[in-house]
């Protein structure tokens, strides 16, 4: 079975070493309060509107079999009545409605994907599988990494870190030559209340590579996303420096809150519950970024700051 593909990102900077090319896997086996992709979350495909593209012309109101779909009103879309057949984006003469996710087969991916690598080559670059969560197709991404490998590009998994360790051991860590795990909360109550799922096997999962990468030949970078009140609290920078001293992490990245994904929601006819005057709304304030890095290097931990 193809998955759901979102996008492919060519010469992206921000997904590892080198100039990349990102795969965006649609689905999320966890459900986090923020969610810089929400439109990766879910694993069925979903409509996009961009109200800024959009001409008041109503093609797609008289189009609609359903009488789902209205630009006037919030959100733009009546799920219970919508069926994604998509007429409305076939008949959008602005384009501004569109799918969300798209089958491909390994080779078109990998077609996309090949007219980067002379910028791959030069910049120490390669290919991020990323989402989403690209482990909820295991078996795909192990089949696509190793074709990258055959072409001798690098392969670079982004991950939440909930997945089958003995499945991911056989099939896919053979062909990945660096992973980006994420470290949300060690405390697995609030892991619970903000991220939808117990971490104990998250953070197994964690330990059980960062031995393996010790003697094996890839690479592991824990990362913790900045969410105001959240994981930036005294408790939580706390635990998580603890965790890392404990397995001997010497190296790791903050992701510091970005709140351009709230506007997403009303993309995806969706409405947000985040509150007019919650911080999230807000960029994440450098200060106190260097302030959290002091947290980690007091430990002999490198924080990098994405």
């Amino acid at each position: 079975m193809k998955p759901l593909i979102i996008d492919i990102k060519g010469n992206s900077l921000d997904d590892g070493p080198g100039i990349r090319s990102v795969v965006f896997f649609k689905g999320c086996p966890l459900d986090c309060f923020w969610y810089h992709n929400p439109e990766s979350k879910s694993v069925q495909n979903e409509l996009w509107w961009e109200k800024s593209k959009c001409i008041g012309c109503k093609s797609c109101e008289k189009a609609c079999p359903h009488g789902a779909i209205s630009p006037d009103a919030s959100p733009f879309v009546t799920k219970d009545l919508c069926d994604l057949c998509y007429t409305c984006v076939e008949e959008c003469p602005a384009k501004a409605l569109d799918h969300v996710g798209k089958e491909m087969d390994i080779e078109t991916i990998v077609k996309k994907v090949l007219r980067y690598k002379p910028f791959f080559d030069t910049s120490g670059g390669g290919v991020t599988a990323s989402g989403g969560e690209p482990t909820m197709h295991m078996k795909f991404v192990s089949q696509l990494f190793k074709r990258f490998n055959d072409e001798g590009i690098h392969t670079l998994l982004e991950t939440c870190g909930l997945f089958d360790i003995a499945s991911f051991e056989t099939m896919l860590l053979p062909h990945t030559d660096s992973i980006y795990f994420d470290l949300k909360c060690i405390d697995s109550e609030k892991h619970k209340k903000y991220c939808g799922a117990y971490n104990k096997g998250i953070l197994n999962n964690f330990i059980t590579l960062k031995k393996k990468s010790q003697s094996e030949e890839f690479s592991l970078l824990p990362r913790t996303p900045i969410i105001p009140g959240i994981t930036d609290t005294e408790d939580a920078l706390l635990a998580l420096a603890d965790f890392y001293e404990k397995h001997s992490v010497h190296k790791a990245a903050i992701l510091l809150n970005n709140p351009i994904w709230i506007e997403k929601f009303e993309k995806l006819g969706k409405e947000s519950t985040i509150g007019a005057k919650n911080p999230i709304r807000k960029f994440y304030d450098k200060e106190k970024a260097e302030e959290i890095k002091h947290v980690f290097s007091k430990r002999g931990i490198k924080i990098i700051i994405g």
